[in-house]
């Protein structure tokens, strides 16, 4: 079949005098010339879609909408978009490998070619979410997390291993090497990719994490999609997507001294989620945004879905080429990569005027100041010098304010670590400086980890300091964490947490052994310039030793805290504080004992590691007392920016990046390579808590209709565009993210996941976490809404008017006829879905503005469908999440402005029917009925956020995992 656009297939020359071939969108200007004041972004995605226009996925029509985009139009043509590889952390990629060896054994059970189950792109899975930071503060606190990781982990990763041998196209990166988006910016991303007859072509990719858009950082159009999208994306499906609106933010001015990328992104984010920009993409320009070193880029654009948009993109320039130079990538391949970007007239930063966008908002980079985002979200920014007021103030704030509902009288007490007798509220005296710290008691009360051995020489001083009367405090810092994608990235900040530890050393202060510090880069590289700036000696002096490289305390995998903190938190209601390089802080997130989480730079986490409590306010106050107990300020150990620039070279030595990488295949580890899977094309599933073939094919036919449901006990539908007597599972208010609908850290021995656990012989000390079992659907359906700190409204007040935390509901036990009164007995969300299911019954829940946001984790939307729930209906929700209810065939339905479910009066235990558009006609009204206890009825129209005519099919097939493997076991049938 002819290309439509054949004449667009256009020679490039590199510098060297290689010729290639692209379909060039200068050549495609001549038909259509809004090309050429396209947003950058917006004409990477028409070179995709110009290049796989074949007629059939890909039209002649779908070529014209994009080329004719204009800025300010109705949003209602979806964009086919085939990219050009896909990434997955662990934690997402697990659950996809399980889903894609279920796909092959249902093929095996039909009698058909489980080999056509395979990836038509590359696929790369790093392996960063699974270590923890049980051993921090010593030198040898790598090695031991490494080995409780392989112990903990095995299973997950002899099943990895069986995919790297089962699928062609699919790699892993070891443990061990670092975060998927560090190791996507500096190794995986290529620039450009060279197709069959010398064509090349933009590197393009979705990953199975939101923060995949740091690589936007670099000029690759990308960003994060659920497990399931990710999957369809593998397999040849393109990523389809509502033509969207494009934000330039114009950066203006350059960053003062002293101010940090981080800085920068958290003043970004506090912006644009004011914006709203959901939905969106975001695109650099200005002069502001040509200073921006690329490590800086990708710190602002691995931060977007906390600003909400789907992308933060900056166009490829002179100092992208440099970034990929300095990276090692190859002379041929930088080479190709700057001819391509000009040749299609995609090279450069744009100025004021010269794009068209749909709103431009301004920043003055000079304007922005030394910040962190907290307590509890991260685009609540707050200036340095307020942090200290801005707690107390949020203190005795009510929860809705985002405040800790104290009394105020209650900020400046302190209270006892009961560790023995004698102790007394009152100051805590100095621990020594030089205390180790560790986890030891921890370990030592988990045998079936005893196979790592702690040495002698590691012992835990924490009881011994709190029998002599240590106490904690409201604010206090219990965690510090230099971790995170978004800034171990970034050399600039990681030099400058070195000199400010060098300087705060040599001044002679100390950081106290009871805080819990971390470093945990997100490359190896990280490591060899800290040691070459002989940086590295002092920021272990503080107690930030290498713990590992990956996500840890980003992700919530931060290790516990000693049993005594935990119980002194507990029975004093505390709120106690981690300050953390990261990019999320979302209520029980980070460690479920810690109610205060404050994003900040590096340096500024060694700063609050040494003042040790977020009530001082460090633009005034000493941050500590150093020799002859003199004061040390913030502004005496503070690092120049000349101080750090001398040091930059050593982060970019392109021999350091290709040896490192090279070790992926030549040296990835003695545990990695003691680790062996099962062979063959199709998984045996052997018994296993951490995998299970999912059920999600159980009900699977190749003739698509009821049957194809992916809860095989949910009751079927009448038809599928009604929910009929629905049953409230809960009532939500804003914000609800994905760690509050499927938490990632620790399992509770009393939930019903924990439960689960125990009774199929799993100790507790051996739970390990959610994000760890995403491979085993009984546990992750159990820890659907199970979140501590997650609040179901439905429930009553408690007597302070504070509200029940946890995974709990009202099961309304229907007497009689629709409508009559119904009992309401509390229990888990699980159990109650267990009954309602069991009864044929369907439920839906109700949320307020911005659900859903976070991470991209499929197994919100995996849950929520397991459970039963059949449509959520919100105020608003976050893009990933949306899609993922969608892919999972459950209703997303939206509140009209001014519309809520508080405005409809709603208790929990009225019934519920919703109708929709027969047609399920993208973002047509739908009919939602409420039938209250007394019979009475209220009416409301609200829209359904299915957007686009492939997410109708994908919906009326059950989802998107169903869809795919019909249309691929079809072909292979002959059907």
């Amino acid at each position: 079949m002819s290309h439509a656009f054949a004449s667009t297939l256009k020679p490039f020359t590199t510098d060297s005098g290689k010729i290639g071939q692209c379909y060039s969108l200068p050549a495609l200007a001549g038909q259509f010339p809004a090309v050429s004041r396209l947003p950058v972004s917006m004409r990477i995605v028409l070179e995709a879609v110009l290049r796989h226009c074949d007629g059939r996925k890909v039209t002649a029509e779908h070529v014209a909408q994009v080329a004719n985009w204009q800025a300010n139009a109705a949003r209602t043509d979806e964009i086919p978009l085939v990219v050009s590889r896909v990434v997955l952390q662990d934690f997402t990629g697990v659950p996809l490998l399980a889903d894609l060896a279920a796909m092959r054994s249902t093929a095996q059970r039909l009698g058909l070619d489980p080999k056509r189950i395979e990836p038509l792109v590359p696929v790369d899975l790093v392996v960063d979410h699974s270590v923890m930071v049980d051993h921090y503060g010593t030198k040898d606190a790598l090695d031991l997390n490494m080995k409780l990781e392989f112990q903990r982990n095995r299973e997950r990763y002899e099943f990895m291993k069986w995919g790297m041998q089962a699928f062609d196209t699919f790699r892993v990166v070891p443990p061990g090497f670092g975060i998927v988006h560090q190791i996507n910016l500096e190794y995986l991303a290529r620039g450009v990719h060279k197709g069959p007859a010398n064509v090349y072509y933009p590197d393009t990719l979705v990953g199975t994490d939101s923060h995949t858009t740091m690589i936007n950082g670099i000029g690759v159009v990308g960003w994060g999609v659920g497990g399931i999208e990710a999957e369809a994306a593998m397999l040849g499906q393109p990523v389809y997507l509502l033509t969207p609106d494009v934000v330039g933010v114009e950066l203006t001015g350059c960053l003062r001294a002293g101010v940090t990328a981080t800085d920068l992104v958290l003043t970004v984010t506090q912006m644009l989620r004011q914006r709203k920009v959901v939905g969106k993409f975001v695109e650099f320009f200005g002069a502001g945004t040509r200073t921006l070193a690329v490590p800086d880029r990708a710190t602002i654009g691995n931060m977007a879905p906390e600003y909400g948009a789907t992308m933060g993109f900056f166009p490829v320039d002179d100092k992208t080429i440099d970034y990929f130079l300095g990276t090692g990538r190859t002379t041929d391949e930088v080479e190709a990569f700057e001819a391509y970007f000009k040749a299609q007239g995609l090279f450069g930063v744009p100025l004021a005027g010269e794009i068209d966008y749909s709103e431009v908002v301004k920043l003055d980079l000079s304007a922005v100041t030394p910040s962190l985002a907290g307590p509890k979200r991260p685009q609540d920014r707050i200036e340095l010098g307020q942090v200290a007021s801005q707690f107390a103030s949020l203190f005795s704030k009510p929860n809705a304010e985002i405040g800790f509902n104290q009394s105020a009288e209650r900020l400046t007490q302190r209270y006892p670590v009961n560790c023995g007798a004698g102790e007394s509220a009152g100051q805590a005296p100095p621990l020594a400086p030089g205390a180790r710290r560790d986890v030891e008691e921890m370990v030592s009360n988990r045998p079936a980890l005893a196979a790592v051995e702690v040495p002698s020489s590691v012992v835990c001083d924490i009881k011994a300091s709190a029998k002599a009367g240590f106490t904690l405090g409201h604010g206090d810092v219990l965690i510090a964490a230099i971790t995170s994608c978004t800034n171990t990235s970034n050399p600039s900040v990681l030099l400058a947490a070195g000199l400010l530890a060098k300087k705060a050393v040599e001044a002679g202060i100390t950081v106290q052994p009871h805080i819990k510090t971390s470093l945990a880069p997100g490359s190896r590289i990280v490591t060899e310039y800290l040691t070459h700036t002989g940086l590295l000696p002092y920021l272990e002096k503080l107690g930030f030793a290498l713990a590992g490289y990956g996500c840890t305390t980003c992700i919530g995998n931060s290790g516990d805290l000693t049993p005594e903190f935990n119980a002194a938190i507990s029975q004093h209601d505390l709120v106690c504080a981690a300050v953390l390089s990261g990019n999320r802080n979302f209520e029980a997130r980070i460690h479920p004992s810690i109610k205060a989480n404050f994003l900040a730079s590096p340096p500024l986490v060694v700063a609050y590691a040494i003042a040790g409590t977020v009530l001082r306010d460090l633009m005034t106050e000493p941050v500590g007392q150093g020799s002859g107990g003199k004061d040390v300020y913030l502004a005496d150990i503070w690092p120049g920016s000349d101080e750090i620039q001398a040091l930059l070279a050593y982060a970019m030595n392109g021999k350091a990046y290709r040896e490192n990488y090279a070790r992926i295949a030549t040296e990835p580890g003695p545990l990695w390579e003691a680790i062996t899977g099962v062979t063959g094309t199709c998984y045996s599933w052997p018994r296993s808590t951490y995998i299970a073939e999912p059920p999600f094919f159980a009900a699977f036919s190749l003739q698509e209709g009821a049957s194809d449901t992916v809860n095989a006990d949910a009751a079927a539908p009448e038809n599928a565009e009604s929910v009929r007597g629905a049953r409230i599972m809960a009532l939500f208010g804003d914000s609800i993210t994905t760690d509050h609908i499927s938490p990632a850290g620790n399992i509770a021995a009393s939930s019903p996941a924990g439960q689960w656990l125990l009774a199929h012989g799993v100790q507790q000390a051996d739970f390990n976490s959610y994000g760890a079992r995403r491979g085993n659907h009984d546990v992750m359906v159990r820890g659907t809404f199970a979140n501590v700190r997650i609040k179901n409204l439905m429930l009553p007040a408690q007597a302070d008017g504070s509200r029940i935390e946890g995974g709990w509901t009202l099961y309304h036990a229907t007497a009689g006829q629709q409508g009559a009164a119904a009992s309401a007995e509390k229990m888990s969300i699980f159990d109650a879905a267990t009954r309602y299911l069991a009864a044929g019954t369907p439920t839906v829940v109700f949320a307020g503005e911005e659900y859903g946001t976070g991470s991209s984790r499929d197994w919100a939307a995996k849950g929520t469908q397991l459970l039963g729930i059949r449509a959520v209906v919100a105020q608003s929700f976050e893009r990933i999440h949306r899609s993922n209810l969608v892919g999972m065939g459950v209703l997303p339905l939206q509140f009209k402005a001014g519309d809520s479910w508080q405005r409809l009066g709603l208790t929990g235990n009225e019934q519920i029917d919703i109708v929709a558009d027969v047609d399920l006609h993208p973002q047509s009204d739908a009919q939602l009925v409420v039938t209250r206890a007394d019979g009475s009825r209220t009416a409301v129209t609200v829209r359904l956020r299915i957007d686009t005519p492939i997410e109708v099919d994908y919906y009326r097939a059950g989802g998107i995992l169903p869809f795919v493997l019909r249309q691929l076991l079809q072909n292979t049938s002959g059907k």
